[in-house]
């Protein structure tokens, strides 16, 4: 499997044009790839529309580099909302999971040493791309509990809950046992509700896939209804597979484990980066969000939430959003395309939507009670900038009903850089939402505008 020479031809280009911006000072990171010609809205819905791929000399690289929030900054809350600090302070916040008793905890992870992951000159253009985001920062490698007390919104308690992970990232309660998804494997540790520290060391469940490539480092993880399994994302070893084949395997995939034998397989397949997922209340499906491939324009190609079909393959790399082909690949595989799923929701070109959690809380105006959440990282291959928000999209009948809204704005500073970039999203147990925020190092807790009567836990 290989991808056209002319693919290296553009990401060198693409080089210079980056090491120019860096020492000339600037700060946004803009090379003279295409422009979006088609309005964002275009790019969102259960119907994309879907140009032809556009090439250039060279690739698009737009990113707002990571800078933090200045003393007292906040993203912006929709109409009816509110948004305070749960908690900052942290160290790179990736992802949460809301305990029974309240407890919030919190991933503060990053990328692990990737030892082939910055090699040649497209290595080297990734991990310039992922310091200036924000992400080239060492891994605190731990998990942290937040505590509200009081009730006041706020987290009084916090405790460095797990340590000495690799790269930490999903986190699953089945009964007394919670499962840690590191990068590399699937841990299970002993919980004791209350408690504000667990010591004892991790049982490994199941390897995943990982090595010294290990392009996309994050794996998230979600137990079936009945505590049976674990399904754990996996992303994908490159953009279209120009790393082989054979650093694929059992990647670009959702695998299933049985908790019972440590045993695991590829659930569905075809899916580039797929991070957050859910059970949709109604039905009962999965749900996953998808990260979609780069350079083929700032029009193409939608990231994507979609109910995930056991058995189910979605293109990647092959084609993509259904069986549009993805011509750089070679040799194309034509019996798989013609079985590749269309995704049922597009969330716009080049979000790099991470965070998904479905809501049904009474606390949140009538509008945000039935959907889903999604968190948006932010572009970095799309002119104008995309994403860098969290959304909603309203669900009936257990699929999605409508257009897209902002719930959370304000994250790039009006000089074009990132104040905070937002990645894990849940409801915790009073019915508020919560976002992980990796570059402003916060927990976010979104209200009612209209003041409401405390609810302790």
């Amino acid at each position: 499997m290989r991808v056209t020479g002319r693919a290296v031809v553009l990401t060198l280009l693409a080089v210079v044009v980056v090491a120019a911006a860096a020492v000339g000072g600037v700060y946004l990171l803009a090379t003279t790839g295409d422009d979006a010609r088609l309005p964002e809205q275009a790019s969102t819905g259960p119907s994309p529309t879907l140009p032809q791929p556009t090439t250039s000399l060279v690739p698009t690289v737009n990113i707002a580099p990571a800078e933090g929030w200045p003393e007292g900054g906040k993203p912006t809350p929709a109409a009816g909302l509110s948004v305070t600090a749960f908690a900052q302070g942290l160290d790179h916040p990736r992802w949460l999971l809301v305990l029974p008793n309240g407890d919030v905890l919190v991933a503060e992870s990053n990328a692990p040493k990737r030892p082939e992951e910055g090699k040649g000159v497209k290595g080297w253009v990734y991990q310039t791309v992922q310091g200036w985001a924000g992400a080239g920062v060492d891994s605190a490698n731990r998990i942290t509990l937040l505590r509200d007390t009081d009730g006041d919104g706020v987290a009084e308690t916090r405790t460095a809950f797990l340590q000495g992970l690799n790269s930490p990232f999903g986190m699953a309660l089945v009964g007394q046992d919670l499962y840690v998804a590191n990068t590399d494997a699937v841990l299970r540790f002993p919980y004791k509700e209350g408690e504000t520290e667990i010591t004892a060391p991790g049982a490994k469940v199941a390897d995943l896939p990982a090595g010294p490539l290990n392009h996309h480092w994050t794996k998230n993880i979600i137990a079936s209804r009945d505590g049976g399994r674990l399904y754990a994302t996996v992303g994908s070893n490159s953009n279209v597979g120009e790393n082989g084949l054979d650093q694929e395997e059992r990647r670009a995939a959702i695998l299933e484990i049985d908790l019972a034998t440590g045993q695991s397989r590829v659930f569905a397949s075809g899916l580039r980066n797929p991070n957050g997922m859910a059970w949709e209340p109604e039905t009962g499906a999965l749900w996953t969000v998808v990260n979609e491939r780069d350079e083929l324009g700032s029009d193409l190609v939608p990231d994507y939430m979609t109910a995930v079909k056991e058995g189910g393959f979605y293109g990647w790399p092959y084609s993509y959003y259904g069986q549009h082909v993805d011509s750089r690949v070679s040799p194309q595989k034509p019996d798989l395309v013609a079985k590749a799923i269309v995704p049922d929701y597009a969330l716009g070109n080049h979000t790099a939507s991470l965070g998904l959690t479905f809501s049904e809380s009474p606390l949140l105006p009538e509008r945000f009670r039935h959907g889903v959440f999604v968190g948006q990282h932010g572009s970095w291959n799309r002119k104008p900038l995309s994403g860098y928000k969290v959304i909603f999209v309203p669900f009936s009948g257990g699929r999605p009903s409508g257009p897209s809204v902002d719930v959370l704005t304000g994250f790039v500073s009006p000089d074009g850089r990132a104040q905070g970039r937002p990645v894990g999203v849940a409801i915790d147990r009073r019915g508020a939402l919560l976002v992980a925020d990796d570059v402003g190092n916060a927990v976010w807790r979104v209200t009612p505008s209209q003041p409401q009567t405390a609810q302790r836990p």
